[in-house]
């Protein structure tokens, strides 16, 4: 495994396993499975609804606190200083740690200065080892970066080969802010995994398309979050330290580049509107849940 040092001198694993869309039945056997075979990255969110499982698969899985570097983030519905370091301590609570090595802000809507701001007060208390953020397009991470007091250490964007970020990541490399991928494959979005470029590159050196997409992205220094939930693909995910693309591959890849997302913009107004009702949805389907609970 390769690691990155973050700007705070922190060491992250560049590639890692990511449990979005990961269902609570599955999360606990897939992150065993992920742990098993030699991933010591793992990245949720409270947003994904499975922290619990997380927890329970670290716990189980054998493997020391201090190897596994655990990532999660602060959902837009906890942000504000006093909520945001109460769902900490609640991601604390079901991910069964008394630190985590990475926090991130999901979005960039709503209070997040005063979310950043107990960030950072938990990032001095030794709470969070470092701090981040997820989805900052160039113009809000420049803001944050330039007012808070702590510069974002990570930023967690929509990386992969018909999206690169080229721009993007000059801006982070700026300001020290290390880049990761998240849906590094564009699930498979645009026939990804059957573009006639990454496969004839593949062939070459007896890889599939998906190990040479996480391969470029690790060797432009992007932190990669694969997801599967069979083992074996977990295992082919894991094998791309034995060979090094060529410039030429390289260039080959930068030219697929589309600059659009495959998923969402955030600077949509439209999209805005649909995430400020889907925070607002999930807030009241928590509350219901919490009246039940509690009857």
């Amino acid at each position: 495994m390769d690691y990155i040092t973050l700007s705070n001198g922190v060491k992250m694993p560049i590639l890692g396993y990511g449990v979005y869309q990961v269902t609570k039945d599955e999360c606990e056997r897939c992150v065993l499975d992920a742990l098993k075979v030699g991933y010591r990255l793992i990245d949720t969110a409270q947003s994904y609804f499975n922290e619990e499982e997380v927890g329970n698969a670290i716990a189980k899985s054998g493997v020391p606190r201090k190897e596994i570097f655990l990532t999660t983030k602060v959902w837009v519905e906890h942000y504000g200083y006093e909520e945001t370091k109460k769902s900490v301590y609640d991601s604390l609570k079901k991910l069964k740690t008394d630190y985590i090595d990475l926090m991130l802000l999901h979005q960039p809507f709503s209070d997040y200065y005063g979310a950043w701001r107990a960030l950072e007060d938990l990032y001095k208390e030794g709470v969070l080892k470092a701090i981040g953020v997820s989805n900052f397009y160039p113009d809000r991470l420049v803001d944050i970066a330039n007012f808070a007091e702590i510069v974002p250490m990570v930023n967690q964007v929509e990386t992969h080969v018909l999206n690169q970020q080229t721009e993007a990541k000059k801006w982070m490399d700026k300001y020290k802010v290390q880049i990761e991928a998240w849906a590094p494959f564009g699930e498979g979005r645009g026939g990804l995994f059957e573009n006639p470029v990454l496969v004839k590159i593949g062939e070459k050196y007896g890889k599939t398309s998906a190990q040479v997409m996480l391969r470029w992205n690790i060797q432009r220094g992007v932190i990669v979050l694969p997801k599967s939930t069979h083992i074996e693909r977990m295992e082919q995910n894991l094998n791309v330290f034995d060979f090094t693309l060529t410039n030429q591959d390289m260039a080959e890849i930068a030219a697929l580049d589309t600059q659009t997302s495959s998923f969402f913009s955030h600077y949509d107004p439209a999209m805005v509107e649909w995430f400020a009702k889907m925070v607002e949805e999930r807030k009241q389907q928590h509350d219901s849940s919490k009246e039940k609970k509690n009857w």
